[in-house]
């Protein structure tokens, strides 16, 4: 290959780059400092969920961002710390060590590199639609949970309340119950006035930057109170520093502990990633590659672990705020990575005024806003398996280790699409004398005359070996309510493919009811299905004169074929060809 051809596959950001001008470059610019100003409040209180001192959050929010923008696919995806990684993240890591501790910190970023190997690996290998197997159920129900456990692990900073540290979420509760009579009125007025304030703004002023205004607020309110002689405690000044380099731990022991952490924190980040990506792309007309954002999030991962950051995937905030702000190209992301890095450097000691209890109130309203509730009734209404899905994944995020009931849902999912998939259906068909083309339909559409000797069913599914003895059954079923049909026409529009054991089974049905005087036809099969009947020798098994292109031409031989006695008596002349037939009343024939 040229390698003017391989540099934009080596690096894409030579695709789009060319297309930068300076009124592109001035709406990235708007929306970048947009998206610094965004993630500044959101940064600090995800880290917090991460188990991490805030500023870890920030410098997650620059380099991965960076790297993301310039080895994705999409204009307009921002990545960073998202709350459902952050608390996967926090799950994984605080079993090994103690939170907020260096050796707690050097195994997040021993995590976030694993995880990057892990989806640099699946993009290398254009596995892109790996993702697909993460259900939307999936996501939605894992991302309520998540919702839940991250309220529940801010509720006792909100009330000033000392909580023991338990992964058992019941636990928590009860704890939390039994610890209500003493509750800091200090602390929650702080907590209390924060999540209003940032609730009436989201309400009022959807874009605006709602968190930081609450968080100035709740400050201000902390001052007035005299809070900290209160015991309204602080988070601190963060350092004013850029990302300072660091080291993951890459030891057996430690790659053996959290490889299937980081398996499922790849999944949930490459799901979090694609999803919103492709939600963006169709507004904004733009086609997504895949396998192209697994390596872009992979090298984010891989290159901000080194950089102090945690894994980071796409934000669906952000990458919202990043399009309705006007951005036109990946460099808004940058943009907003380096205006990041310089509010940090300016602003950074204003953070040690910043209560926790204002941290809570805002990650209490953004745990909410995590619930998709619209989502969540679409599905209950639309679909029970899925719901199904949604509401044991939701189930599983609560009371089993989060990384397994990622792996749970997926895998549900997986049992009802092979449910689905195995359990093809036949669809009984008759022509629809109404229609001047005469067309053929779903017999329960309407009361429709069936021929007597010649049955039509359309298969829509296709033919393989996890199917094969639910068709059989089907079939045999049909045939057995259907005794003097002694001509059966199987559609096959609806197969999309078929196997060696498919082919098998066709080839010994046909032999069996050939035994009993019936005979098999196929029509309309797509070609991949006629060479596997080919190849298998079911084509020459059945005879050139049952497979047919279309079901007009099928029709047209199989009504010759049929009995003339039975004909001459027979009233209902559903088919054309019935006119060239013997019989049939003086006001059938006017028809002819």
């Amino acid at each position: 290959m040229h390698i003017t051809k391989a540099l934009p596959i080596v690096f894409p950001f030579l695709r789009w780059l060319p297309q930068v001008t300076g009124r592109s470059m001035r709406a990235d610019l708007l929306a970048g400092i947009t998206g610094a100003i965004i993630v500044l409040p959101q940064g600090v209180a995800f880290a917090t969920i991460a188990g991490l001192p805030p500023a870890y959050g920030l410098y997650t929010a620059m380099v991965p961002v960076l790297v993301a923008a310039l080895f994705g696919s999409s204009f307009h995806l921002v990545s960073g710390p998202t709350t459902a990684i952050s608390l996967v993240v926090f799950a994984n890591i605080s079993k090994l060590a103690v939170p907020f501790g260096p050796d707690y910190i050097q195994l997040v970023f021993t995590l976030t590199f694993l995880t990057g190997i892990c989806q640099l690996a699946l993009g290398v290998a254009r596995l892109g639609a790996v993702v697909n197997f993460v259900s939307h159920s999936v996501v939605v129900g894992f991302t309520a949970g998540a919702a839940v456990l991250i309220a529940s692990s801010q509720i006792g900073h909100f009330f000033g309340l000392v909580l023991p540290k338990s992964a058992s979420f019941l636990s928590t509760w009860v704890s939390l119950i039994h610890a209500l009579p003493a509750i800091n009125p200090y602390v929650a007025a702080v907590g209390g006035t924060t999540l209003i304030v940032a609730a009436g703004i989201k309400a009022w002023r959807p874009h605006a930057p709602a968190l930081m205004a609450a968080m100035v607020v709740g400050s201000i309110m902390s001052v007035l109170l005299n809070g900290e002689s209160h015991g309204v405690r602080l988070v601190g000044a963060l350092p004013s520093r850029l990302p300072p380099m660091s080291l993951p731990n890459i030891s057996l022991s430690a790659i053996h502990d959290l490889v299937p952490g980081a398996m499922a924190v790849a999944m949930l980040g490459l799901a979090e990633a694609v999803s919103i990506a492709r939600s963006v792309a169709v507004r904004s007309n733009q086609s997504i590659d895949n396998s192209q954002e697994f390596i872009g999030q992979g090298l984010a991962n891989i290159a901000g672990s080194f950089f102090s950051a945690y894994a980071a995937s796409g934000s669906f905030t952000r990458t919202g705020v990043n399009y309705e702000a006007g951005a036109k190209t990946p460099l808004a992301a940058v943009f907003s990575a380096l205006f990041l890095a310089l509010i940090l450097l300016l602003v950074a000691q204003l953070t040690a005024y910043l209560p926790l209890a204002s941290m809570a109130g805002v990650i209490l309203l953004v745990a909410w806003h995590l619930i998709d509730f619209s989502s969540i009734h679409h599905i209950i209404s639309t679909d029970r398996s899925e719901a199904a899905v949604l509401f044991l994944t939701f189930l599983a995020t609560l009371f089993v280790q989060l990384e397994f009931a990622i792996y749970a849902g997926v895998i549900l999912s997986l049992l009802l699409y092979l449910k689905r998939t195995s359990h093809p259906h036949f669809i009984t068909l008759a022509i629809d004398p109404t229609d001047k083309h005469r067309r053929l339909i779903n017999i329960r559409n309407g009361p429709l005359n069936e021929c007597p000797q010649f049955k039509i069913l359309r298969l829509d599914g296709s033919i393989f070996f996890g199917a094969v003895n639910h068709i059989s059954e089907e079939l045999h079923n049909i045939i057995d309510t259907s005794p003097e049909q002694y001509h059966i026409l199987i559609i096959g529009s609806g197969i999309n493919f078929m196997d060696a054991t498919g082919c098998n089974m066709l080839f010994r049905e046909n032999r069996s009811l050939r035994l009993t005087g019936r005979e098999i036809s196929l029509c309309s099969l797509k070609r991949e299905v006629l060479e596997t009947l080919k190849r298998g020798g079911c084509f020459a098994n059945m005879g050139p004169e049952h497979v047919f292109s279309t079901k007009d031409e099928a029709i047209q031989s199989i009504v010759p074929r049929l009995d003339p006695e039975r004909c001459a008596g027979c009233t209902a002349r559903v088919f054309a060809e019935c006119c060239e037939r013997p019989g049939g009343n003086q006001e059938y024939r006017a028809t002819c």
